[in-house]
């Protein structure tokens, strides 16, 4: 009978622990919604934003992507958002989808402008710029660096067959001959040897 009251406070206790543990990542990770005025933007793609997303202003959360959809008569992603009400943003606000890290998590970045004008509740941000896609620029990259070497002409050395007796290949002295100096070069350029 003993057993059973300790096993049950010291299962109360984890639960109380585990339960201030929960709070205390929700209110650090600032994971809640913020509640104020929607507003709109139009991307290319979004490259994985989604619902729940943060939006930020210089690193700092000002809001929540609360829905993402398909247009279906131009489609374009349409990303609609919450932005906190203390937050005013111009009219040439610029918005667009940034990478926490190279692992992933997207959140939509705005730059505020300078006109005096604010955007009004339910207003589209006009300016954007699409994710970029990592796959895609690591593609570009690997493709365009093997492209450079490949299929280029030159002597049979270069291709891997044996060049014919009796010739050097380019560029290759024979052994035990130095190679001629160059009088038009000066002696930095190693024309005096």
């Amino acid at each position: 009978m003993r057993s059973n009251v300790i096993e049950t406070v010291l299962g109360a206790v984890v639960l109380v622990v585990a339960a201030f543990f929960l709070y205390f990542a929700y209110t650090t990770a600032n994971v809640r919604a913020v509640s104020g005025y929607a507003l709109q933007a139009r991307f290319a793609s979004t490259g994985g934003l989604t619902a729940g997303s943060d939006v930020r202003i210089s690193g700092v959360k000002v809001g929540s992507v609360t829905k993402a959809y398909l247009d279906p008569k131009t489609y374009q992603a349409v990303i609609e958002m919450q932005i906190d009400s203390q937050v005013k943003l111009p009219e040439d606000t610029s918005a667009g989808i940034a990478s926490e890290s190279l692992l992933g998590g997207k959140f939509l970045n705005l730059q505020p402008g300078g006109e005096e004008e604010m955007l009004k509740p339910g207003g589209r941000i006009q300016y954007t710029q699409s994710a970029v896609n990592l796959e895609d620029l690591l593609g570009r990259f690997i493709f365009s660096a093997g492209g450079n070497n490949a299929n280029k002409g030159g002597d049979a050395s270069q291709q891997g067959q044996p060049a014919p007796q009796g010739q050097q290949p380019a560029g290759q002295q024979p052994a035990g001959q130095q190679p001629k100096a160059d009088p038009s070069k000066g002696l930095l350029n190693g024309g005096g040897k």
